[in-house]
């Protein structure tokens, strides 16, 4: 049975929000850094380093995360414009994980050495990832299924593998969380793989 226009939603709507959230998010993620009364009064390359080492790595990483789930997040509403009430709140949901990133960002920046921070932090990714993975599998097309969706699950495994090991090192768990990145070209591979298939049949 076909829904009315009145059951949908237009994500026109919620794509207007979702880039004033993403703004403020992605600002207030240098909220947190040392202000210059942490500093002494004639600062060197060393207390500068101490400071601010471990608070820029981790803006930088969150910061690429939520850049990664914003172009992730657009895409998806470009191709599904109309959506169910319970999709508008799954995307509602994600909002709010996006929100709290940078509280988990300052966590971690502050804590990075402590294995229950960096679990917490990567748990918060794991979910924020595997919503929007969720919301690519309902909102996909047919011909989308291979890629965009491949694209969008493949920084799931790779954050929930990088949380699994912050209980052992959390440091090096951090840098393995980078491979995440590569979700984009895992989703351009699948969709080349599939039109060389389409190809091959024509």
């Amino acid at each position: 049975m076909t829904e009315s226009a009145s059951d949908l939603f237009e994500m026109r709507r919620l794509e207007s929000l979702s880039n004033t959230v993403f703004g403020v998010a992605m600002t207030l993620l240098a909220y947190d850094l040392p202000k210059s009364g942490a500093l002494p009064a004639v600062p060197d390359w060393t207390s500068l380093y101490r400071a601010y080492a471990h608070q820029l790595s981790g803006l930088a990483m969150s910061f690429l995360i939520a850049g990664m789930f914003w172009l992730s997040h657009h895409r998806r509403l470009a191709l599904a414009p109309e959506a169910r009430r319970g999709v508008v709140m799954l995307n509602l949901l994600f909002l709010m994980l996006i929100v709290l990133l940078p509280a988990s960002n300052a966590l971690n920046a502050n804590y990075r050495d402590n294995s229950t921070v960096a679990v917490i932090y990567g748990l918060h990714l794991t979910l924020l990832a595997a919503v929007n993975a969720f919301l690519w599998y309902l909102a996909r097309p047919p011909r989308a299924a291979d890629s965009e969706f491949a694209g969008a699950l493949f920084p799931v495994g790779v954050i929930l593998a990088s949380t699994a090991m912050a209980l052992f090192n959390p440091v090096y768990a951090q840098a393995v969380m980078f491979l995440a990145f590569a979700g984009p070209v895992v989703g351009w591979w699948q969709r080349r793989r599939r039109m060389a298939k389409a190809g091959a049949v024509d």
